[in-house]
């Protein structure tokens, strides 16, 4: 029988996660391989060979790759943006400098924020005469002559790099195409991007930014999916590879590189749905997911088994309105480094070692003492990594974690619990952003946690937060991974159509979507879906007539009615209560504005069904491998070890207690125990008597 195997390949800033679906048999094998930074697709091309070593396969066997990269995101968070010329409409020139008038949170008043550079100089930014409406009306012909003038001016100063965005251009895209092709005839070699392709939405700065963001990542991910895509066909001509996108879907690789935008937040968003599936199959629907990596920790939450978007997300400094998985960052990862304040006090992260020094347990030339080396100390994690693959320095950790305890005259097992405790704080307050921030009770969910590091604290999570329980999947550390076979291609398009509730106008709405919808089969068509698979889901975003942002909700299929618009304005009402506290919905003069119309095509891939374990005794001594010394709260316990692929349905480890595997560990506090389901997660909850 021909073998049918799907590869997902997460690389994070410590280790390249794989996993290897055989759609023939249902079989699942996963592995790690050390990321590598100086050639990404290195590290890549190893993890393809090693997993398919691991299950038996060779690259004629393999029939899809999907990829969740960084690429794009660490080049904005690391703000190594190249220069960037801006063309926009005449007498707008000034509109990146004039921006919005909101500081970011957490500095209480402008007094102490500081704007952040512009991504584009003043002296780079050129205009062009021609001017729409909001309808997309003509009110000034295009200057075509000053356009290709224009282009020669950046092509003479040598700026390859180009994004276009012209004053409601939503509306109407002709000036935009216009002025790209004339830089197509006066400036071929450059790169552009113009705003009606990237984000056909209202808001000149947000679409401006966007535009200029996509156009700075565009050449550096052209070289690495090449790169890879390279690589892909020395195993096997013309495999089909895929990249994560930021909503939730992945594209084709020759696709995104016309859309590099989409992929800011590819690795986290492969997590967040790989734990989405997991929880929804061990049946739970209002759920926290935490990816705890060498560098950070993702948050998110899932809904109804879908992870909830955002269109107001940011990378870095800069704003992007795509729509993306709502997730929340912080600088809580393994790698995360302690230290010192001006004022003495002990901080954890942002700062991290990451893999190269890394801890100072690696004994790679790392020198301040990280959330890593604290757990060692604690002995809360075993003395290697993989299952002895990357040995760890006891030793070495200790020395590190003593001499930042000695500056504050702590003991070096107080030291390393005080930074266990700020991280696990910190990683609490990314929770709470994604839940009270957002109006939801963080007490009404389950957790999540996966990646190498993210289950490390989940015990004292449930403490802070109240959490009713803490789910860890099978493979943990290769989760985003396996999160990547079960994500279905999807395209978003977006359509600004600005109109009052009361005097809405159906026929031109139901044009709107159905223009959305030929748009996504055409891509979807392109894709290789057949039309009777694709799948197009509707929202808008509707607003109180007054306010300046929306809130986004679900529209249903059918024919566009006033039944079926007053649905999705009772829909949003609610949620407007949900998430501000209030609703005007028995105020009948405070008038409901609807501002865009958006369409999701999907085209719907088969994913990998969760196999149940084997039965066996409930007796978790099965799966005991041995005892160490766990500092946990009151100094060092005997403590027991299982190794978790002994463990079967219905084992119930109480703490003390530490749950090893390959890629992860648990440690179970005391007053904590472990119930093992039916599907081999781990669910974890506080005992009753506690």
């Amino acid at each position: 029988m021909a073998r049918r195997i799907r590869i997902g390949i997460d690389t994070g800033g410590t280790f390249t996660d794989v996993v290897a679906f055989d759609e023939a048999t249902g079989e699942t094998v996963t592995t790690k391989t050390q990321s590598t930074h100086a050639d990404p697709a290195q590290g890549f091309i190893a993890g393809v060979h090693k997993v398919l070593g691991l299950i038996g396969g060779g690259g004629a066997d393999v029939v899809a790759v999907s990829h969740g990269t960084t690429v794009a995101t660490n080049q904005l968070l690391e703000g190594k943006v190249d220069t960037l010329g801006f063309i926009t409409t005449e007498g707008y020139e000034f509109l990146l400098e004039i921006a919005r008038q909101s500081v970011p949170d957490g500095y209480g008043n402008s007094y102490f924020w500081v704007k952040p550079p512009r991504i584009v100089p003043a002296d780079l930014v050129r205009t062009v005469g021609g001017r729409l409406d909001f309808r997309g009306d003509e009110l000034r012909p295009f200057d075509a002559d000053a356009a290709r003038e224009t282009a020669r001016w950046f092509r003479d100063r040598g700026v390859a790099t180009i994004g276009v965005c012209f004053l409601h251009a939503y509306a109407n895209p002709e000036h935009e195409q216009r002025m790209r092709a004339i830089l197509a005839e006066e400036h071929p070699h450059a790169v552009v991007s113009i705003s009606s392709e990237v984000l056909r939405e209202y808001r000149e700065y947000e679409r401006a930014m966007t535009t200029l963001v996509d156009a700075a990542v565009k050449p550096r991910v052209a070289r690495y999916v090449a790169n890879i895509a390279g690589q892909l066909d020395s195993l096997a001509a013309g495999l089909p590879f895929y990249i994560m996108k930021s909503n939730g879907g992945v594209l084709s690789a020759s696709e995104v590189v016309h859309q590099p935008i989409t992929t800011v937040l590819s690795g986290p968003a492969a997590g967040a749905l790989g734990a989405a599936l997991v929880a929804r199959e061990a049946g739970f629907d209002r759920v926290l997911t935490l990816d705890g990596g060498g560098t950070s920790t993702d948050v998110s939450v899932v809904l109804d088994g879908e992870p909830t978007l955002t269109t107001e997300g940011t990378v870095g400094v800069y704003p992007s309105k795509i729509p993306m998985i709502d997730i929340v960052t912080v600088g809580a990862g393994g790698g995360s480094i302690a230290w010192l304040s001006r004022e003495g006090t002990l901080k954890v992260g942002p700062r991290s070692a990451g893999a190269d020094p890394g801890p100072i347990c690696y004994r790679k030339g790392g020198t301040e003492p990280t959330i890593t080396d604290a757990h060692l100390l604690l002995a809360r994690i075993p003395p290697h990594l993989l299952g002895g693959e990357v040995p760890l320095d006891v030793d070495a950790a200790t020395d590190g974690v003593t001499t930042l305890a000695s500056k504050l005259g702590l003991t070096p097992t107080a030291c390393a619990t005080g930074v266990l405790e700020i991280s696990a704080w910190n990683q609490a307050n990314a929770l709470r952003q994604v839940t009270v921030k957002r109006g939801l009770d963080v007490r009404e969910f389950v957790m999540t946690t996966f990646g190498g590091s993210g289950s490390l604290l989940l015990c004292r999570l449930i403490d802070i937060l109240g959490l009713r329980a803490a789910v860890v999947p099978r493979d943990p550390g290769n989760l985003s991974a396996f999160g990547l076979l079960t994500v279905d291609v999807k395209n978003d398009y977006v359509q600004t159509a600005v109109a009052r509730h009361a005097a809405l106008d159906l026929d031109t709405i139901a044009a709107h979507y159905a223009e959305l919808e030929t748009s996504a089969a055409a891509a979807l068509d392109a894709e290789g879906f057949r039309r009777d698979d694709h799948q197009y889901l509707r929202t808008a975003d509707l607003r109180y007539y007054g306010q300046a942002y929306e809130v986004r909700v679900g529209a249903p299929d059918g024919p566009i009615t006033a039944e079926w618009a007053e649905t999705v304005v009772e829909a949003f009402h609610t949620a407007h209560e949900q998430l501000y506290g209030y609703c005007f919905r028995d105020r009948p003069e405070q008038q409901v504005e609807w501002v865009n119309l958006r369409v999701t095509g999907v085209g719907p891939i088969r994913r990998p069904e969760l196999r149940a374990l084997a039965e066996g005794d409930a007796n978790a001594e099965r799966a005991r491998s041995g005892t160490r010394p766990v500092c946990f709260d009151d100094g060092y316990v005997d403590t027991p070890i299982y190794w978790r692929p002994d463990l079967r349905p219905g084992d119930v480890p109480t703490g003390p207690a530490i749950v090893e595997e390959y890629g992860s560990t648990v440690p179970l506090h005391p007053g904590f125990r472990a119930t093992v389901d039916r599907l081999g997660n781990v669910i974890v909850t506080k005992e009753v008597n506690q």
